[in-house]
């Protein structure tokens, strides 16, 4: 079991994304990064970040960006705290759910993104399959 969010947590979720049949044909089109934000729970603190480079239904590279470390630029941020990532891993939230309830942000072209919002569906089912603690 991987505690959320770590290098081995990105490693597991990476390998589960590449295994995803569902996500290499919902996502078969899909160009661009984006990065998790997961911000403290109690609003003070550094948030942690998740970086992921999604290609054509692949997970090219994911990283844990290390606290201190300056998170990289990417086409789309996926913004939350702590509770509602939690929420989200256990499918109480839907990812574009989130956004509508304000519960997440989404920094990036929201019409991209609702073109592709069964591979957001699947990267959320795939995140509740990675054994996790926190």
């Amino acid at each position: 079991m991987a505690k959320f969010p770590s290098d081995e947590w990105v490693s597991e979720y990476e390998r589960m994304i590449n295994q995803s049949e569902s996500y290499k044909e919902a996502g078969k089109t899909w160009e661009g990064d984006i990065l998790f934000v997961v911000k403290p729970d109690s609003g003070e603190g550094e948030p942690n970040y998740i970086y992921l480079d999604l290609h054509h239904g692949e997970c090219r590279s994911s990283r844990y960006v290390h606290p201190g470390e300056e998170p990289p630029k990417t086409q789309f941020r996926y913004i939350g705290k702590l509770g509602n990532w939690k929420k989200l891993m256990n499918g109480e939230i839907d990812p574009i759910q989130g956004i509508l309830t304000g519960k997440f942000k989404l920094e990036g072209s929201m019409m991209k993104i609702m073109r592709y919002t069964k591979a957001a569906k699947v990267m959320v089912d795939t995140v509740s399959k990675v054994p996790t603690e926190f």
